[in-house]
């Protein structure tokens, strides 16, 4: 639907440095290392338990039957079903505790991505798509799951059960245990081949599996169901996500089958050695070989039937670790990204905030560099707002008015001068202060899928019912909500829908009202209203505006005459300021501005 739009950002030099990843993602089990080290147990008992069986069949065969020995046999087929017994019930334990660890992994991975994302600048978000953030989260740390739950135990059971394998092999005869061996290195190199290839096509279908969850996140939204309607583009929406998806079925097929014939030869190779076992120690006895007896030789063959499962598993896993590595890779990336934004060593906290803000001698660009190269964005904005007074902010489209404001709550940073709230560089204030001081009502109204009541509380999660009304009733929204069948308890749908735009305002109002700050943004907050519907929501910012500092961001200049001062924005600069009634005097581009809105009024 749109082109792939990925963070600007690249991945440190040693990001392929697998070695390097292979600790890191070791290091994300280390708070758990106790409970690695009771499997650890738990995997080196079971596999103990599991060749004694072989050595009880020899004595059995060998032994307890040709001498009728029945209390020896007794006590060896007792021996053998306790082997079992034991070995099933250290994998349950084992298996308990390997999925624990990993699912807790898991856990610190999705929190630590999604804490992560929730730092990063309002910048990183205006040029990365929700869809791709979502696949990270979702699918890429979802595609783990195997990796991080099972993959580690199944690694550390099957190679002790390996190496305790080969040992009684070479306690029963040496020579069978060469010729059972000869090709492993062979089967080594092919997996880490395969495992290789899989990573690759890995790192393409997760691609891909961003790239289609961006397009659903857009498509599939109530801004994107109509936008498509009413354009007459849903076939063609349909059309683009069946090409998108028919690419992922062909990552997905080569994704499987990548390898799968020649870890099938492996398979067959595997299975074949017992043959392999019974024709040498035939050929042994017949050219005058050393004899084995036929004990040795069934126990023998059960010892490397035993081994064929956790060698295949491991050579399996290699596989499996290897493509996984390309999905930690990518979580990673987001992990690392720098924070653009952050808090002191020992920031500045502010109990009481009165509410002056000054812009000092400001410069701001979007790359975050204030080297003097391309235009700026803002340029030398030098501005006082006293605690309780009214900045409006007007200008052509691009001047940089949003931007300016953010720059209070620290939704950028400038890149040069500062911005003080009470004498302070917003930049020394702890990230509660700020919070609790700038107040931001845009036009874009955010409101979540849940209800009226759960909206205003996520502005203050202790509120009472009193106070819900209260605010609702100051932004003159609350005989609405009352109105509704279910009242503060109806849902608002998806993105607030089920209201219409100045409702939705409203709400938005209600929720900084009950915020309560000293210092309040309004980003064009009825440049999208008709005139009817901006004269009541007006009166609720009016109503919201009262002793408070507010910086009003206005593309309307009716909702900005009765500021205590007006600055015009042009390129980046402050071109007039002043009072509505001195600006008009003026003559220049305020004015300009109030006649254009003037031809544009609806006439009555």
């Amino acid at each position: 639907m749109h082109p792939d739009r990925q963070p600007s950002w690249t991945p440190p030099p040693d990001a392929k440095d697998q070695p390097r990843q292979v600790r890191r993602i070791l290091r994300l089990f280390r708070p758990y290392r106790g409970r690695l080290a009771v499997v650890g147990l738990l995997v080196g008992a079971a596999s103990l338990v599991s060749v004694a069986t072989p050595f009880l069949l020899k004595e059995t065969l060998d032994v307890a039957i040709p001498q009728g020995r029945t209390g020896l046999l007794t006590v060896l087929a007792a021996g053998m079903i306790l082997s079992a017994v034991l070995t099933s019930v250290f994998g349950v334990l084992q298996t308990l505790i390997s999925t624990t660890v990993g699912q807790r992994v898991m856990h610190d991975l999705r929190t630590a991505v999604y804490g992560r994302l929730q730092r990063m600048s309002l910048a990183f978000f205006t040029r990365t798509r929700t869809g791709e953030v979502q696949s990270r989260i979702a699918n890429d740390i979802g595609g783990m799951q195997a990796t991080v739950t099972s993959t580690a135990t199944s690694l550390v059971s099957n190679l002790t059960s390996v190496v305790a394998t080969i040992v009684a092999m070479v306690a029963l005869d040496w020579r069978l245990t060469i010729v059972s061996l000869l090709l492993l290195p062979v089967f080594v190199w092919i997996s880490r081949r395969v495992g290789n290839e899989r990573k690759k096509i890995t790192t393409q279908r997760q691609k891909q599996m961003a790239a289609m969850a961006a397009t659903v996140t857009e498509s599939l939204s109530v801004s994107g169901i109509l936008l498509g309607r009413t354009m007459g583009r849903s076939d063609s929406l349909t059309a683009s996500f069946a090409e998108e998806s028919e690419r992922l079925v062909d990552l997905e097929v080569r994704s499987n089958m990548a390898g799968r014939w020649r870890m099938a030869v492996i398979t067959i190779v595997m299975a074949a050695m017992p043959a392999v076992i019974y024709w040498t120690a035939g050929l042994a006895l017949q050219f005058g070989g050393p004899k084995v007896s036929i004990g040795t030789i069934v126990a023998f063959v059960s010892l490397q039937q035993g081994l064929f499962r956790p060698t295949v598993s491991l050579l399996s896993t290699g596989v499996q670790i290897q493509t996984s590595l390309a999905l930690f890779q990518r979580i990673f990336e987001y992990l690392d990204l720098p924070i653009d934004i952050t808090e002191r060593e020992r920031p500045v906290h502010l109990d009481q905030v009165k509410g002056e803000v000054r812009f000092e001698n400001v410069t701001f660009r979007y790359d975050g560099k204030d080297d003097g190269e391309g235009a700026p964005i803002l340029d030398g904005i030098d501005l006082t707002v006293p605690a309780g007074g009214s900045l409006a902010i007007v200008g052509p489209t691009g001047a940089g008015k949003s931007t300016l404001g953010y720059l209070v709550p620290r939704l950028y940073d400038v890149t040069g001068g500062r911005v003080t709230l009470d004498g302070v560089d917003v930049r020394d204030l702890d990230f509660d202060t700020l919070a609790r001081a700038v107040g931001v009502v845009s036009q874009e109204t955010y409101l979540f899928h849940a209800s009226v009541a759960d909206n205003l509380r996520f502005a203050k999660p202790d509120a009472t019912d009193e106070e819900l009304q209260a605010a609702a009733r100051a932004a003159q929204i609350h005989d609405h909500i009352a109105a509704l069948p279910d009242g503060y308890d109806t849902v608002v749908g998806e993105r607030g829908h089920r209201f219409s735009g100045g409702e939705k305002q409203r709400l938005a109002i209600a929720r900084t009202i009950l915020r309560d700050p000293p210092v309040l943004i309004l980003d064009e907050a009825t440049s999208a209203l008709d005139t009817r519907t901006e004269a009541a929501v007006q009166e609720a910012i009016d109503a919201l505006s009262a002793n408070r500092t507010t910086l009003t961001i206005a593309h309307r200049l009716s909702t900005v005459r009765g500021a205590d001062q007006i600055v015009v924005l042009d390129s980046g600069r402050v071109a007039e300021r002043g009072t509505h009634e001195e600006l008009l005097e003026l003559g220049g581009r305020y004015a300009a501005l109030v006649r254009r809105d003037a031809r544009l009024e609806p006439t009555k």
